[in-house]
């Protein structure tokens, strides 16, 4: 086996353009890319999958099957079934899959892990209809984030692995002058992986969010067990079917990436990241449980938790084209992403405007205006929003309503291809500065906040402070004066929160580009850790140096 000249112009690509950090993408987000034949098979291939055993997976002698999933969409189980497995016989066999996969050169790694996001490549609308249907994001929004860009984040950790373990020579002659002789030493530099990784993920997100950790543990010579949320785990399980597969085809142990389920009653999560040889996780998800896989003795954990993320307004130059970009970015899957805006800081004297002074109740209203407007629009409201992926966070709209002062109730948003859908418009709630309590935690789903301040210097602070306290991976702000945007990036910057200043138009405080983008920083406690730096693939190996007399 050896790496081909596409899988290797494939990687050198991505190492140029983690390098230069502008825009690449090796797998396109516009689903025409894909041929026209590729949605309808899709689709075939998602409803021939519902109600059936999920078969892909190169793993026998599962104990049971099982599987939870409901559409959010139609409130209806999807009926698939995935085979399951003791914890034990999961450690052992990605044990014995170690044993060959680190002995493995990088480059057959390479190869084999590019192939297998070419084979996953073929299933992006199948993953797209499974995203959709477990967590209630809109079919674009699925297509989009668990097909191509899920891939480049995919890639953007294999090839930075791949340079990390190429950086040094393999071997050299190593000669001393003394004297009238030398010392000459035959050094070899071996990157030694350190065992089985886990990776955990969340209901979300499925596949975006896991693979970054996945092709990293992979590239760098660990096995990997995947264990995704029980009620999301169809698009996970396409992508772990695919790695097998170009395992296999290569001869090499499927096991090297299992696929580990369980249900909401019987959950084995902590079984496995308190297993003595998983000796690395990947973890998104919540705050609490995520402090608790940081704490756990002898892991390698990398983490993304929970954050509270401001938004800044101190004046903009047009206000309209501001309140459209904020209610797009609050309302985009029913804030249900960790990069959603959640405290909008407004003085109380207002903002200034290119038309003038604006008063805080009239930037309150522009804001409001949009964000209902969004909601209620038939072409646009169901699509942007999409659906609620869990119960609990309907209810957590419900009773934050007790929190504040209530400017905007939220409503059922409906869904002409959808009228089961579970859905909620954004919930909007005017609070002071004063009443810490209300917004330093995470509200997760649609929820807004605006809290009013004294003036923007205060705003600053305390966006500054629960970044500090309690985590933050955005951060956006707005403001015409050059200085006071200085001062916002400098004082977001010592609480390792990155800052998106004015975005108008189609970009937005949510979105991540890789390649370009680091998603989390691991500087404040919304996680330890960020896609992609050196750091995310360093930590996965340790580089061991041999030395013989020549």
């Amino acid at each position: 086996m050896a790496l081909s000249s596409a899988y290797s112009e494939i990687i050198s690509n991505a190492i140029k353009a983690i390098h230069a950090r502008t825009f690449f993408a090796q797998y396109p987000e516009h689903p025409k890319a894909y041929g026209e034949d590729a949605a309808p098979k899709g689709q075939v291939a998602f409803d021939s999958q519902r109600n059936h055993k999920f078969e892909g997976l190169l793993q026998s002698n599962a104990t049971e099957w099982i599987g939870e999933e409901v559409s959010p969409y139609t409130l209806e189980a999807l009926g698939v079934t995935y085979p399951a497995f003791d914890v034990d016989t999961l450690i052992v066999r990605s044990g014995r899959a170690f044993e060959q996969w680190k002995k493995v050169s990088v480059e057959d790694r390479a190869e084999v892990l590019v192939d297998a996001l070419e084979r996953i490549k073929n299933r992006f609308f199948e993953i797209a209809y499974a995203t959709q249907h477990t967590t209630g994001q809109s079919f674009i929004m699925s297509f989009q984030a668990s097909g191509p860009h899920a891939n480049d984040r995919a890639l953007e950790a294999l090839a930075l692995g791949y340079e990390e373990l190429s950086r040094f020579p393999s071997a050299i002659t190593w000669e001393k002058p003394a004297g009238k002789s030398s010392i000459k030493l035959e050094k070899t530099y071996r990157p030694i992986p350190k065992g089985i990784g886990l990776v955990i993920g969340c209901s979300t997100f499925p596949t975006w969010n896991s693979v970054p950790g996945l092709f990293a543990s992979l590239i760098t010579g660990n096995t990997a067990i995947v264990k995704p949320h029980p009620k999301s785990i169809y698009p996970i399980a396409v992508v772990v079917a695919e790695i097998q597969a170009a395992l296999q085809a290569k001869g090499l142990d499927p096991n090297t990436c299992q696929l580990a389920v369980d249900s909401s009653s019987n959950l084995i999560t902590k079984k496995l990241a308190e297993h003595p040889l998983v000796k690395i996780i990947d973890y998104t998800g919540g705050s609490a449980f995520g402090s608790y896989i940081e704490q756990l003795p002898g892991k390698t954990s990398f983490t993304e938790k929970a954050g509270v993320n401001s938004v800044i307004l101190d004046s903009v130059a047009d206000i309209k084209a501001v309140a459209q970009n904020l209610s797009f970015a609050t309302s985009l899957y029913s804030g249900q992403m960790c990069t959603a805006p959640q405290n909008f800081f407004i003085p109380e004297n207002g903002i200034k405007t290119n038309d003038g002074e604006l008063s805080f109740q009239d930037t309150v209203n522009a804001l409001t205006s949009a964000i209902s407007g969004l909601a209620a629009n038939p072409q646009m409201g169901a699509g942007i929003l999409g659906a609620i992926q869990n119960e609990a966070t309907l209810k957590r709209v419900e009773s934050s309503k007790d929190i504040a002062d209530v400017l905007v109730e939220p409503t059922q948003v409906a869904n002409a291809e959808f009228p089961k859908a579970r859905t909620c418009s954004p919930v909007v709630l005017e609070t002071n500065a004063k009443d810490f309590g209300v917004y330093e935690n995470e509200l997760f789903g649609p929820i807004v906040l605006f809290i009013k301040t004294k003036n923007t210097e205060e705003s600053i602070r305390l966006a500054k402070e629960m970044a500090a306290k309690h985590g933050a991976i955005t951060c956006a702000a707005y403001t015409t004066n050059d200085a006071v945007a200085a001062n916002i990036e400098d004082e977001m910057e010592s609480v390792f929160t990155p800052v998106s200043l004015n975005l108008t138009g189609g970009i937005f405080v949510n979105q991540h580009a890789t390649f370009s983008d680091f998603h989390v920083t691991g500087g404040n406690p919304a996680g330890n850790a960020t896609f992609t730096n050196p750091e995310y693939v360093n930590k996965r190996f340790v580089w061991v140096g041999h030395r013989k007399m020549a």
